[in-house]
């Protein structure tokens, strides 16, 4: 290991698709190596917005002059922090996060970042120098015109590796996405320059058979109906959280559109929920794989194991 390397401190990194299992890893080795969760998650940065996030129960605690979120008494930041009319971009999640990252060492802890959102995860690791291109609302209401197919056409022809990971469904993403291609002249997935390591970083991933994950993704989308989802989403409309807000377009709001404008019923959000979420969870798994680092286990003892020996390092 180079010498420069060795002085860095150290980060584990827990990523996988949607419904893997990366909460449970994650509270596991926070409880065995003493450690600070910091999520990576782009939905569960909001508050208001639990069951169709699968948000696990935590609360809110003081610790001096800071506020901590903790679940099962392990402390997690960026996770239930955000009003759901406000923005969040990837390069404050990332300013954030190292933050945190050091805050933890400082606290003589070990720092976790948990999350399924591969750009939030790459920003950090690759220690992105993300360009700040400002929204420009004559180009968004031009692009907004179009439908969803137009538009991923458009990605396809100027970026096709942002295509490959992007949601379809999204439209804000996809306007987003076009939006940077257009106003700076460079395809979205070539606008991320990578610094100088900030971190010694082990990456681990947990793999899950597609017929195993498929399952878990179909009883986790019936246990929030379970929990009451359908009102938690009629609740954010009634304190006026538009469709077209960031928070209100992801996956576990946005399929609920039409019910409350009458064109489907209540099953069809369930199975249109259950299949974006499916298509979701393939995505992440192509953006994960490209990342040649991240070693991949099947049973938490394996991860466990690895997280040992990076630490004795």
């Amino acid at each position: 290991m180079r010498e420069e390397t060795k002085k860095l401190q150290k980060l584990i990194v827990v990523v996988g698709p949607t419904a893997s299992g990366k909460t449970n890893w994650a509270l596991r080795l926070a409880k065995k190596f003493n450690g600070d969760i910091i999520s990576a998650d782009s939905r569960q940065i909001y508050k208001k917005m639990d069951i169709g996030t699968a948000k696990e129960p935590g609360e809110w605690r003081r610790n001096g002059l800071r506020k901590t979120y903790y679940i099962e008494d392990i402390p997690h930041h960026l996770v239930d922090f955000l009003d759901p009319g406000k923005a969040f971009t990837v390069a404050e999640f990332r300013d954030k996060a190292v933050k945190y990252v050091k805050m933890a060492h400082e606290d003589g802890k070990m720092p976790l970042m948990v999350g399924g959102t591969g750009l939030y995860v790459h920003s950090l690791v690759e220690n992105l120098q993300i360009p700040r291109v400002p929204p420009n609302k004559k180009l968004r209401d031009s692009l907004e015109e179009k439908n969803n197919e137009e538009l991923m056409t458009w990605i396809t022809s100027l970026d096709p590796k942002t295509a490959e990971t992007v949601d379809p469904n999204n439209k804000r993403r996809l306007i987003r996405a076009l939006e940077v291609c257009i106003l700076s002249g460079v395809p979205f997935s070539e606008q991320q320059i990578k610094g100088d390591p900030l971190f010694d970083i082990l990456e681990i991933g947990i793999e899950v058979e597609r017929e195993t994950l498929y399952e878990r993704i179909d009883n986790r989308v019936q246990k929030m109906f379970d929990l009451g989802l359908v009102k938690e989403v009629e609740i954010l409309l009634k304190q006026k959280y538009s469709w077209e807000l960031p928070s209100m377009s992801g996956i576990g709001y946005r399929q609920f559109k039409e019910y409350f404008e009458k064109k489907i019923s209540l099953d069809e959000v369930k199975e249109n929920l259950k299949h974006d979420t499916r298509r979701y969870a393939k995505r992440q798994l192509t953006w994960f794989r490209r990342d040649e680092k991240i070693k991949w286990c099947k049973e938490y003892e394996e991860a466990e194991k690895l997280v040992e020996d990076f630490l004795k390092k």
